[in-house]
């Protein structure tokens, strides 16, 4: 089942509820959020907007749970909510969250004093979503794709060895370990100059056939490199992936299993950016559970908010937490920093972009 399937089904089922077990099973999901603990009628009946006793809410409770909203987990008297139960509440139920005062500060304060290159940014942007909200915290770029070479150098590493440093307009710097054979240090410069005046400008999609220049020594290792090159960006999605906060994910879950199964996904970087991209196709901003289609991330949700840069999609934010998390807090979280970060990507790519065409000019 899809995503999209699978959240029109909830939201088909939830208008069934009346206003009565809106409001309880409001009151179990605000609770065991914030506990992490079975929710009992005795609790939920000292909820505002749950004014009916306690026996009605058992029974109440006791329906819920019979339509798929609510668990009753093992002996215990209480009940927790499940995916289609948290999908109601976020569709239907949850009021937008918003950041506090000082939250919005260190966001506002983060952009504006945020220097260095775009990467670096991007990195502490994760860490930033991270400590807003507690959770785990991925940010996704824009793809390397649509950017073009600056410059292109060559460092010896041995005698056989170097490194190919290709430093892009976004301000990302690819590098391959190249096997260049025996060359001396003048040979492996010229190779460098030719590769770079090859190369320069050009989108780096477009990386083709080695420079000639006249020197079969230079030639070859300037065939080493652009091979190197092409084989390693078409081995790879462009797009910078950056991971906050995963150690906040060992406090998030009671099973071991669990936590080393979320972090072995976020360290593929393939499958961190299909999984935000999927989720905002389907038209969502929240994935609850098996909703995202992620095995491993079952009992995960993910809150996802697009990062766009002149009305084109230039990466994501993300927070991946339990299914018990603030969702509010965390769709507020997203949502603020998804737009801060669009607006300085936006500036920063403008001036590289005006830089690159006054160095051409030059």
């Amino acid at each position: 089942m899809t995503t999209e399937t699978s959240r029109n089904r909830n939201v088909r089922d939830g208008e069934e509820l009346d206003s009565r077990k809106a409001a309880i099973l409001q009151a179990i999901v605000t609770e065991y959020i914030g506990t992490a603990q079975p929710v009992g009628s005795s609790h939920v009946a000292q909820h505002s907007g749950v004014s009916v006793s306690p026996a009605t809410i058992r029974s109440e409770m006791v329906a819920l749970e019979r339509d798929g909203y609510l668990a009753q987990p093992h002996t215990s008297a209480g009940r927790v909510p499940t995916d289609k139960g948290y999908r109601f509440f976020v569709d239907h139920l949850a009021q937008p969250g918003t950041l506090g005062p000082s939250q919005r500060q260190k966001v506002a304060s983060f952009f504006t004093q945020a220097q260095g290159g775009i990467e670096d940014m991007l990195e502490r942007t994760s860490s930033l979503l991270s400590d807003l909200t507690s959770y785990a915290a991925v940010v996704v770029g824009p793809s390397h794709d649509q950017s073009t070479i600056r410059s292109v150098k060559l460092v010896s590493l041995s005698a056989t060895r170097a490194v190919a440093l290709v430093v892009l307009s976004d301000g990302a710097v690819e590098n391959r370990t190249v096997e260049v054979g025996e060359i001396d240090d003048d040979d492996l410069a010229h190779a460098a100059r030719a590769l770079d005046q090859a190369w320069t400008g050009l989108p780096l999609g477009s990386v083709g056939q080695a420079p000639q220049t006249g020197s079969t020594a230079v030639d070859e290792v300037c065939a080493r490199v652009v091979a190197a090159v092409s084989e390693g960006f078409r081995a790879v999605e462009h797009e910078p992936v950056f991971v906050g906060g995963p150690s906040r994910l060992a406090g998030s879950f009671d099973a071991i299993e669990t936590v080393r199964g979320v972090l072995s996904i976020l360290e593929q970087q393939l499958v961190v950016v299909s999984l935000l991209r999927d989720v905002l196709e389907s038209g969502l901003s929240v994935a609850i559970g098996s909703e995202h289609g992620f095995e491993p991330l079952a009992s995960c949700a993910v809150v996802v908010a697009p990062v766009n840069v002149e009305g084109q999609q230039a990466g994501a934010v993300g927070l991946l937490g339990p299914t018990r998390m603030n969702y509010p807090a965390a769709m507020a979280a997203a949502e603020v920093v998804g737009r801060q970060l669009s607006e300085r990507l936006g500036e920063e790519l403008g001036d590289q972009v005006h830089s690159d065409r006054e160095d051409s000019r030059g």
